[in-house]
């Protein structure tokens, strides 16, 4: 995981280099001359957002083994084995998608009533992805 904690810590420092690049760009182009604010929040929002998905992995990659793709002596075959399960046929995503565009469909139009809906949908797939496969604590 420190691969990746390295790719999020790259994205987050460009995007801060790109903030302070549009914050002087703007500010030398603008009629105004004044900063474009938006962009420059969003900017370091981005950064900000890279830089905590970086430091969680990080923080994971101390307290596991490291992986094969950690490892500089690691061979491809180390990599080999079982990835572990993935559902064959789940129609529970095709629901979550559809719940999830209709919570941003009743968003986008401020209808209170069927963002109520659309949360509960929200919740009974998400529900039903999670508890797919579960078959209860006596079963084996």
């Amino acid at each position: 995981m420190k691969v990746e904690a390295r790719i999020f810590y790259l994205v987050a420092g460009f995007a801060v280099v790109m903030a302070a690049i549009y914050w002087v760009m703007t500010a030398l182009y603008a009629t105004g001359q004044k900063a474009e604010p938006v962009g420059i929040v969003a900017l370091l929002l981005t950064g900000g957002l890279a830089f905590l998905a970086g430091s969680y992995l990080q923080f994971v990659s101390r307290r596991i083994e490291p992986r094969p793709e950690d490892r500089e002596d690691a061979e491809i075959s180390d990599g080999a084995g079982e990835l572990g399960f993935f559902s064959p046929g789940s129609y529970w995503p095709i629901g979550l998608a559809a719940s999830a565009a209709l919570c941003g469909l009743a968003l986008a139009f401020f209808h209170i009533w069927l963002l109520v809906l659309a949360l509960v949908a929200l919740l009974i797939t998400v529900g039903g992805l999670v508890f797919e496969y579960h078959t209860g604590p006596n079963h084996e």
